[in-house]
């Protein structure tokens, strides 16, 4: 299996199942091009993880798992880091026999949504039948772990993200700044900064979840202090790697920056942003292009808009194929799953996007120059 690897310079690697073999089954992520000198630690990482975690909550899986991160490599005595590649590895913990008796009961059999069909073609009687395999939302894992040493990176370079819901079954919430956003991220299971919206939001996939079915919307991310000039001209655009970090995650299925879809139906004289003087600098009096001018940043914020499909494990009864018998059956799944990925999903698509931020940087600025150890820190530098 190949792809398990995304970024240039700083750059993500993960492995693990759902349902991993073993007593130290779990999930894990190595990354590599991680500055020397940075004080990480768990509590830090398991800030990031606690946003994805399941089982908190009436609006995601009920699978309880406490996802307590450990750095396993890359950290020197005093705790920062070397300059080696830092390993964190979380183990699975709720993976109770009759949570795999019922996925081995319909292991022969397409779900539909699900990425059964491609396995059995591409992998045959090796496919992972337990969970997904790595075509499980718990495979994000990793990325959220690798995603919070990239936002530790950001910080310190006074670059922030923050992503929240802003649709859902057809409720939307009110337009607001990044600063009313940022005041309400996280108020409720939701994460929608529109209290009001939320509520409504909230009741309604209650009731979708009470019908034995699931429900998608929409995620917004933005990142506020990026400098301009970010991204090369043609394949290495930002916005490229930023849609491919993206939409690699499993439940989006389509990804806008600013206005994105909208400018099919405007002038090109309401697209263009104009630009402006101030302070010495050049701004933009709009946002239409999310930030990004020939898919290199201009200064201003990113905006990134992503769908989020209902989660593909419903109780509602589906046509299916039995592959093993290539017969056709009736599938009604009884596994654990999420009403809706909204309330959790946002922390994959931050570490997505800080991940691809921070490998930018190095690759514009050169590695040595963002992860440069401080004179005092190393008198011998000669670079």
């Amino acid at each position: 299996m190949l792809g398990n690897t995304f970024g240039r310079l700083f750059r993500v690697t993960t492995c693990g199942e759902s349902y991993g073999i073993g007593k130290g089954s779990g999930l894990a992520v190595i990354i590599d091009g991680v500055p020397p000198g940075l004080k990480l630690s768990d509590e830090i990482i398991q800030k990031e993880m606690d946003k994805r975690r399941p089982g908190q909550g009436k609006l995601d899986s009920p699978r309880k798992e406490t996802d307590q991160c450990h750095i396993f490599a890359g950290m020197a005595q005093d705790g920062v880091t070397t300059g080696a590649p830092v390993g964190i590895i979380v183990y699975n913990v709720d993976t109770q026999k009759i949570h795999i008796d019922q996925y081995r009961s319909y292991k022969d059999l397409i779900r539909p949504g699900h990425a059964e069909y491609p396995f059995f073609v591409k992998y045959g009687k090796h496919a992972d039948w337990v969970g997904a395999g790595r075509a499980s939302g718990r495979e994000t894992v990793g990325r959220v772990a690798g995603g919070a040493v990239a936002k530790y990176i950001l910080a310190k370079e006074g670059i922030e993200l923050i992503a929240y819901t802003t649709e859902c079954m057809g409720i939307k919430a009110k337009p607001m700044t990044f600063e009313e956003a940022k005041k309400n991220y996280r108020k409720n299971e939701i994460n929608c900064p529109d209290s009001e919206a939320a509520e409504k939001m909230t009741k309604r996939v209650l009731e979708i979840k009470d019908e034995g079915d699931t429900a998608g919307g929409t995620v917004e991310l933005v990142i506020r202090g990026v400098p301009a000039g970010l991204g090369e001209p043609v394949f290495d655009k930002l916005r490229a790697t930023l849609a491919l970090g993206i939409m690699s995650i499993g439940a989006i299925t389509g990804v806008e920056f600013g206005d994105g879809f909208k400018a099919s139906n405007m002038k090109g004289s309401e697209w263009n942003d104009h630009p402006y003087l101030k302070g010495g600098k050049v701004h933009f009096k709009t946002n239409h292009s999310g930030g990004f001018l020939g898919g290199i940043t201009n200064g201003e914020d990113l905006v990134i808009r992503m769908a989020v499909k209902p989660t593909p494990t419903v109780s509602v009864k589906q046509p299916s194929v039995n592959m093993p018998k290539m017969k056709e059956e009736i599938l009604t799944p009884i596994t654990r799953r999420d009403p809706t990925l909204l309330g959790r999903i946002y922390a994959v698509a931050e570490a997505m996007a800080a991940i691809a931020v921070v490998d930018a940087l190095m690759m514009a600025r050169g590695y040595d120059s963002v992860c440069k150890v401080p004179k005092e820190d190393n008198p011998w530098r000669q670079i």
